[in-house]
């Protein structure tokens, strides 16, 4: 009876586990939203003073482990939630740890699409760790690039 009790509340602690890093990480929609969000701001306040909110403002472009980063269509960074010191770096060469140039493949996807998914694997902010990442990037009507918010899948 006891190893059944501690089976139990092992099982329990677990699932609590789960659920809370289910909290912690954000949905495909959510992200989706965020980077609509971010797009009509930068339409409302113009492209300079969104792209300083979205670096800075934390507690209202950084949601769970959902930020946003903003690039010019050549790969520049002119903004980004997540770490401040890439904004003005040139990304466009930046490759997964498959070789994958994922952000030239977000700027052809805003520029040829308009928006959508681009999928590639990427070290965690929080953890470290390498995860499968999606990012979705819309193209800006009102500067000549892109906002995007990626999910750990």
């Amino acid at each position: 009876m006891k190893f059944l009790r501690a089976l139990f509340a092992l099982t329990l602690v677990g699932l609590m586990s789960t659920s809370a890093l289910a909290q912690d990480h954000g949905t495909r929609d959510e992200a989706k939203a965020l980077a609509e969000r971010a797009a009509a701001h930068v339409k409302a306040v113009g492209p300079e003073k969104a792209f300083n909110d979205f670096t800075h403002d934390k507690a209202n472009w950084n949601k769970k482990d959902l930020y946003v980063f903003a690039l010019d269509m050549k790969g520049l960074t002119v903004a980004h939630g997540a770490n401040d010191k890439l904004v003005g770096k040139s990304m466009m060469e930046l490759k997964d740890q498959n070789g994958k140039l994922f952000v030239k493949e977000l700027t052809e996807v805003a520029k040829n699409k308009g928006s959508g998914w681009v999928e590639y694997d990427w070290a965690h902010p929080q953890t470290k760790k390498v995860e499968g990442k999606a990012t979705y990037a819309l193209k800006l009507s009102n500067f000549d690039g892109l906002v995007a918010v990626g999910i750990y899948r």
